[in-house]
């Protein structure tokens, strides 16, 4: 690798025909510059130029150098060029692995103003529940709450605050409670295998056992159930925003929250093309700052 650093210096002072130009153009100092041609004839075991207290000539093996060299430097110049306008504007297919109610609830809109920022990008989409294997291909995977798979490469990009909502119809008829105990004589729609709400108050913590008619593995199906007046909900705040804004739910306990959920982003390794470093960097900010 030094080899081909000082390959670069070596066409830099070649085409100036001067250490102090192609120095100063480099932006390093001309002994520095001096010394890495002396270890590069030494390492080719050639000399490449002909030193005089007026010029730089190139000898017979180092013109043959710089010819072949030149295109080197310049189409790893090129390659960088052209990388460059790849981060700015990356393009190609997207392949994504989702969780269902989290995109269709919460990202579409999201996702929507990343597309259009970047034109060149098309996306699959896989929605499903599933924990896919990233070998499938797909190029990132979102994924809510813990990690598994620890041989992957996870990125935190967002956390989902949770609170009780119910509709006033159900509250209407079942009464509000009061406190986190009294969650326990009300109709709660549950996940599966969580029979217990942890509920925070600052620095006070409290494990409520709830119980329910239904119990599900779908969000939008929660949230659609809760505003039916079938029980309260343990949600996401950003999840039932426009629910809350029109009057279909009501926040219950406020001074009580549940446990934040996290959102990262997972792939086989950090090194990932531009396009999916620009989506997860994009997905980051807006719900790092939700």
């Amino acid at each position: 690798m030094n080899h081909l650093n000082d390959m670069a210096l070596f066409v830099e002072v070649a085409r100036a025909r001067s250490f102090r130009k192609a120095a100063e153009a480099l932006g390093m100092p001309n002994s520095t510059l001096s010394r890495r041609i002396s270890e590069l004839e030494k390492a080719i075991g050639l000399r490449l130029l002909h030193r005089t207290t007026r010029k730089i000539e190139l000898t017979e093996a180092g013109q043959l150098y710089y010819e072949r060299s030149k295109r080197i430097v310049d189409e790893a110049r090129l390659a960088h060029e052209q990388l460059g306008a790849m981060l700015e504007q990356p393009s190609g297919v997207l392949r994504v692995s989702l969780p269902v109610d989290l995109a269709t609830l919460y990202l579409t809109p999201i996702i929507g103003d990343f597309a259009r920022h970047y034109p060149g990008i098309t996306f699959e989409f896989d929605l499903t529940p599933r924990r896919v294997d990233l070998a499938e291909p797909f190029d990132v995977a979102i994924r809510i709450g813990k990690l598994e798979d620890s041989s992957l490469i996870a990125r935190l990009i967002g956390r989902h605050s949770r609170h009780l909502y119910a509709s006033p119809g159900y509250l209407e008829a079942s009464g509000e409670p009061a406190t986190p105990a009294e969650l326990a004589e009300h109709e709660c729609i549950c996940m599966p295998r969580t029979p217990t709400w942890t509920l925070h108050q600052g620095m006070n913590k409290v494990d409520v056992g709830v119980r329910g008619r239904f119990t599900l593995n779908s969000v939008g199906m929660i949230r659609a159930l809760a505003v039916d007046h079938q029980g309260i909900a343990l949600l996401a705040e950003k999840i039932v925003a426009e629910d809350v804004a029109s009057g279909r739910l009501r926040r219950i306990l406020p001074e009580w929250q549940g446990s934040s959920v996290s959102i990262h982003a997972v792939t086989e390794t950090r090194l990932v093309p531009a396009k999916t470093q620009r989506f997860v960097e994009f997905l980051s900010s807006r719900l790092m700052e939700a």
